[in-house]
């Protein structure tokens, strides 16, 4: 049986680490140091015997992305079969530019998306000279619609609340052969949510959660309030989810340049981790 891989590609909140603009303790490491550096949140689902793969986000760092999973699974010059995007934020679509004629020319990539994002990238510029020149073709996705994308694996669409100000937000059950992924690098506050996190997360055998924050005070010190970007916080996640470690393994993605679980200290990173929670990494792979 082929092999079914889900990789990591990205890991930071939209704008990455370093941040434009920052020179926080996380940023100037950063800069310093690009082992250090975090890409855009960004997955792959990968199939190296049948030579396929699958994007979920197409992040602002889309060509070092795929450069590198390309070369890793010898998939050269070979485009992704499908490209699934949660949402119209920064840090998960404009990567669709690389795919147009600036640049890679590709021809009909099928790019599924809610019916206000199909709307956008159809009929907002610059996003429409794509699919005016067919170099990407985009189909509508529905809230808990199976997409089969091969034999072995299954995208499902799980609708959020999330700042909605240009499309829907999609939340991602991605399911292989033997394993359930849940991915959900956005959305508001887990009580608005419609269904409960807890049981949702009891269904999967692995989550990738929004870990944009880590508390209240990650942004105090360069003087934003944290209310004003929505996002549950890591520290109010392991509260609701802590009895599901030991049979659930549960990730945090999606985290912002000025999360102390990014400290190169580790100091809180150690705390999460002895609490059986896990950070995500680039380069990080679940078999499915």
């Amino acid at each position: 049986m082929s092999e079914v891989i889900l990789s990591v590609l990205g890991t930071a909140q939209d704008a990455g680490l370093p941040h434009p603009n920052c020179f926080c303790k996380n940023c100037s490491e950063a800069i310093r140091n690009p082992k250090f550096r975090r890409l855009a949140a960004s997955l792959a689902i990968v199939e190296p015997n049948d030579q396929t793969w699958h994007l979920i986000d197409a992040s602002p760092d889309l060509k070092e992305q795929m450069a590198r999973l390309q070369m890793k699974y010898d998939l050269q010059t070979k485009l992704m079969d499908h490209i699934f995007l949660t949402h119209a934020h920064l840090g998960h679509y404009p990567g669709l530019l690389f795919l147009g004629r600036e640049a890679i020319g590709a021809k009909g990539i099928p790019v599924m998306a809610g019916s206000k994002m199909k709307y956008l990238l159809e009929e907002q510029a610059p996003w429409s000279q794509l699919t005016k020149l067919g170099n990407i073709n985009v189909q509508e996705i529905q809230d808990s619609q199976d997409v089969q994308v091969s034999p072995l694996v299954t995208v499902t669409p799980v609708e959020v609340p999330h700042r909605n100000e240009f499309s829907e937000t999609f939340a991602f059950w991605i399911k292989g052969p033997n394993k359930k992924v849940l991915y959900i690098p956005d959305i508001d506050r887990w009580h608005e949510w419609d269904h409960d996190i807890h049981s949702v997360c009891e269904e999967a055998d692995i989550c990738l959660l929004d870990g944009t924050f880590h508390s209240e005070k990650d942004l105090e010190h360069i003087g934003r309030d944290y209310r004003e970007i929505p996002h549950p916080l890591m520290t109010e996640t392991m509260d609701l989810l802590q009895d599901l470690t030991t049979t659930t393994e549960i990730y945090f993605t999606h985290l912002n340049h000025s999360n102390p679980a990014i400290d190169s200290e580790q100091e809180i990173r150690n705390q999460i981790e002895a609490n059986g929670f896990h950070i995500a990494e680039e380069g990080v792979e679940f078999r499915l």
